[in-house]
């Protein structure tokens, strides 16, 4: 049940067209739904500002569709499936309206292209070979009402790169930094902003970068204030909290 709907449910109640018990009880009925091999939590956007998205990896097309048959059934939109491959995507795609991404493997299920939070997010690589987690949290953030602004390739290796662009990430409201390698990526932005700086350490390296490990040590041990760290290749977990960071100050527009 989404918020709009408990609204529409207890505006009932207030003009008499809905007994108390009645509107208790159908609150009791909406939490989930138990389709056997999933528990559809549809009372996760009440609860939380954001409804479930369904994790793609391990699940077959089957139980991808059923998933996203009961929220459909809800008028659930912009349904975020994560970790998807591509031959899974070709047949939930065939049964759905689905956009899907082959390049961070993320699909969005019946897109609306809302806004509904009045800042950027910015997302901010090292390297072109971290583009599929910056599209993952890209793609998230977007799905879930954000405007994202795109500024890749510019690690420190060429800092004048990302100077450049100084002015992109000084508008932004949240910036998410994605690197590999040692991952100082994200000092260095948290060290030229004025918001929230959300570090994604990825895989990308060499031997020594023990597969994202050396740039998520680096980036938890960033000297730049403001500077929060999610785990290796997590660009869904930064696209979901810079959104939430976004919409904070959604009421304050």
């Amino acid at each position: 049940m989404e918020k709009q709907e408990m609204l529409a449910l207890l505006q009932q109640v207030k003009q008499g067209e809905l007994s108390p018990e009645d509107a208790v009880l159908r609150m009791k009925l909406e939490p989930f739904q138990d389709l056997g091999y999933a528990m559809v939590d549809h009372h996760r956007a009440l609860r939380q500002g954001a409804q479930e998205v369904i994790y793609g990896a391990g699940k077959t097309p089957e139980q991808i569709c059923g998933i996203l048959e009961a929220m459909e059934a809800r008028r659930a939109t912009d349904i975020l499936v994560t970790r998807l491959s591509e031959e899974a995507a070709a047949i939930v795609g065939a049964a759905h309206q689905m956009d899907y991404d082959p390049l961070c493997r993320l699909g969005i299920v019946k897109p609306t292209g809302r806004i509904t939070a009045p800042g950027a997010i910015a997302v901010v690589s090292g390297g072109t070979s971290d583009m599929p987690v910056c599209e993952e949290a890209a793609r998230t953030a977007e799905a879930m009402g954000n405007r994202v602004v795109r500024v890749y390739d510019v690690g420190v290796a060429g800092l004048h790169r990302l100077l450049a662009k100084l002015d992109i990430l000084m508008q932004a409201r949240v910036v998410i930094a994605v690197a590999g390698m040692e991952g100082a990526l994200a000092s260095v932005v948290g060290g030229l902003v004025d918001c929230p700086v959300i570090a994604v350490p990825t895989s990308v390296g060499y031997g020594a970068n023990f597969n994202g490990l050396s740039a998520l040590l680096s980036m938890l041990n960033s000297c730049a204030s403001g500077v929060s760290v999610v785990n290796i290749d997590n660009g869904f977990g930064a696209g979901y909290l810079a959104s939430m960071i976004n919409h904070m100050g959604a009421s304050e527009a």
